[in-house]
């Protein structure tokens, strides 16, 4: 027999301006039951679940959830503490924990009112850990946040929910940052709370862990839902369609003929204040026709990684050689120069000026070529030109090249950024986190354009915290932990995140 209702969205709408985010949707969850909710990006899953929260009022429709005793009661809108008060939990995809404080003090915040004179530590304390005990999501209580690692952080903010009694689970992408082992870890904790009677929607755009831990899935496409599938009955190729409005096949990886070495790192070190912003004694080759893809866990090293391969860092030890030459001017107009191509990891802030032009941001890095300047002059007939041809071969959509580059949707902005370093044939492509935030159909444009470089001749360096991107994509594998370079001489998912956790493989 069917768990019942526990929770119901009637006819949730919500609009910013003439954009309409969310569409008269539909949705329920039942008890003991976890609920998938995909879509693209810009869909509207996480404006959907802000309105459930309360963190944005619906401009038509609105919530019940059924109480224990079995009475429907619709929640106030746009009252997040009504939504506490009904059992309702959130933990969103980036942490909101205060750092300086511990584990213990960040689980109780909000907890006890102003007026309380005394807080009962102790008490709290042992609920804490008959929780954990239950639902196996250790943590530290006592270790400040700041200290614990990503997936110590992850717990304590289900934790806190659940401190709250929490009888509904909502999680938006809640593996993100975590390594395969702590994904296992934590969906295992959650299935047990799930067979007590919690209910969960999780917000994901890894397919592999919706059909291994959903039971069902509701698809946005467009802030509308156009789907419902049980898990049991559901595949990838039908999820994917109903996401995108269409059939969309992710590029295969083929065997391509490697050439001689591009990019060499040789005991390259950068000592800084952290472990994101530092590498100790990196030793790296990527040669001709090949992507070698760099996994690891967010903040051990691969931001200067990425820089010192921009240009924008240069080593305090080792060197840097591109095609057999030591490169003597490591600057960002050196690496250019040098034939390097750089997709940064921030589209927004660092891969285009906003409030320049499509047009303009195309040619940022050709100024002085004759096509673009002459006599200190802009040649705007031929930027305005040049920028239409490659408007029409990446398919940028947006409200033209005389637009500013900040209308762009973030998919666009990638294919921007995607013809600005490829129409020039770079010897070296370093592609930082190149489908973040990218709905799936984007996402398998950037993979083609990487395959067709790679093709050409290019080298890729692919950085990426998304083990499944790197493991589609990647000829070969290197993990970064702690500011070093490990060579994964495997494809094994679990052996790779015992890696990026700093264990041998």
């Amino acid at each position: 027999m069917e768990n019942p209702v526990i929770l119901t969205l009637d006819g949730l709408t919500k609009r910013f301006g003439a954009v309409v985010a969310n569409d008269a949707i539909d949705l329920t969850l039942h008890q003991g039951e976890v609920l998938a909710l995909l879509g693209e990006n810009g869909a509207g899953k996480t404006t959907l679940m802000n309105m459930l929260f309360g963190h944005y009022t619906p401009d038509a429709g609105h919530v019940e959830i059924v109480g224990e005793d079995g009475v429907v009661s619709r929640l106030p809108a746009g009252h997040p503490q009504a939504a506490i008060d009904a059992r309702i939990g959130m933990v969103h995809q980036h942490f909101t924990l205060a750092e300086n404080l511990s584990a213990l003090d960040n689980i109780l915040l909000g907890s006890e009112s102003l007026w309380t004179l005394r807080r009962n530590r102790r008490r709290a304390r042992t609920k804490i850990e008959a929780l954990m005990q239950d639902s196996g999501l250790i943590a530290p209580l006592d270790e400040k946040i700041g200290a614990l690692s990503v997936g110590e952080r992850q717990r304590v903010e289900i934790l806190k929910a659940l401190f709250h009694d929490a009888r509904v689970l909502v999680l938006d992408e809640p593996t993100a940052v975590l390594t395969p082992q702590e994904a296992d870890s934590l969906f295992a904790a959650l299935r047990t709370m799930v067979t007590a009677g919690l209910s969960v929607i999780f917000i994901s755009h890894k397919l592999h862990e919706v059909l291994a831990f959903s039971d069902r899935i509701a698809v946005l496409r467009h802030g509308k839902k156009v789907g419902e599938l049980t898990t049991a009955d559901a595949d990838k190729s039908q999820i994917a369609t109903l996401m995108v409005g269409e059939e969309t096949a992710l590029p295969e990886r083929k065997a391509c003929e490697v050439g001689s070495p591009v990019l060499e790192l040789s005991g390259v070190t950068v000592k800084r204040e952290n472990t994101r912003n530092s590498l100790n004694g990196v030793t790296l080759c990527v040669r001709a026709g090949e992507i070698v893809g760099v996994a690891g866990v967010s903040g051990n090293g691969q931001s200067a990684l990425a820089q010192l391969i921009s240009g924008l860092t240069r080593p305090d030890n080792g060197t840097i050689a591109l095609a057999g030459d030591v490169v003597a001017d490591p600057t960002p107009k050196g690496m250019i120069k040098a034939r390097v191509g750089r997709i940064p990891e921030d589209r927004h802030h660092d891969g285009v000026v906003g409030t320049m032009s499509v047009a303009e941001n195309l040619v940022l890095e050709r100024l002085g070529e004759p096509d673009v300047q002459r006599r200190g002059f802009l040649r705007k007939a031929k930027i305005a030109e040049h920028a239409d041809e490659l408007i029409a071969a990446y398919d940028v959509r947006g409200p033209g090249a005389e637009a500013r580059a900040a209308l762009l949707s973030g998919g666009n902005i990638q294919k921007l950024i995607l013809a600005r370093v490829l129409e020039k044939e770079p010897l070296v492509i370093l592609a930082n986190q190149p489908t973040r935030g990218l709905d799936f159909g984007a996402a398998g444009e950037v993979a083609r354009r990487l395959m067709a470089a790679r093709k050409r001749g290019a080298g890729v360096v692919l950085i990426s915290e998304d083990l499944d991107e790197v493991l589609s994509l990647a000829d070969r594998i290197v993990v970064m932990h702690d500011g070093e370079l490990i060579e994964a001489d495997t494809r094994d998912r679990a052996a790779i995140g015992l890696l990026m956790a700093g264990q041998a493989a």
